[in-house]
C-alpha cells in the first residue's frame, strides 16, 4: 500500500507499507492490503505503521482523518508529536 501523511505544515512520511493502525472516533482499526475503500475521522490517539520490511514507526496526533482507496492511504493530520 502507498501511504501519505500530512499535516497543515509539511509531510511527516510517504511510503510504501504494509499496515497502518489508527485511532478511529468510536475505537482504533488497522488498514491493510486490498482493504475496502473508506473515510473517516480519527481523534486523538496513536497512529502505527509497519514499513515495507518490517520497520515499525509510530507518532501521535490529535485530530485528522484517514482516506483509503485502491490501496492508497492519506491521513490528514493536526497535533502530531513523532515517537
Amino acid at each position: 500500500m502507498n501511504l501519505l501523511v500530512l499535516t497543515p505544515e509539511k509531510e511527516i512520511f510517504k511510503g510504501k507499507v504494509t499496515s497502518v493502525q489508527v485511532p478511529g472516533i468510536s475505537g482504533k482499526f488497522e488498514i491493510l492490503n486490498n482493504h475496502a475503500p473508506i473515510v473517516s475521522a480519527l481523534t486523538k490517539g496513536k497512529v502505527r505503521i509497519i514499513i515495507e520490511g518490517g520497520e515499525k514507526k509510530s507518532f501521535e496526533i490529535k485530530k485528522g482523518f484517514i482516506e483509503v482507496l485502491k490501496n492508497d492511504v492519506s491521513l490528514l493530520v493536526q497535533g502530531v508529536t513523532e515517537n
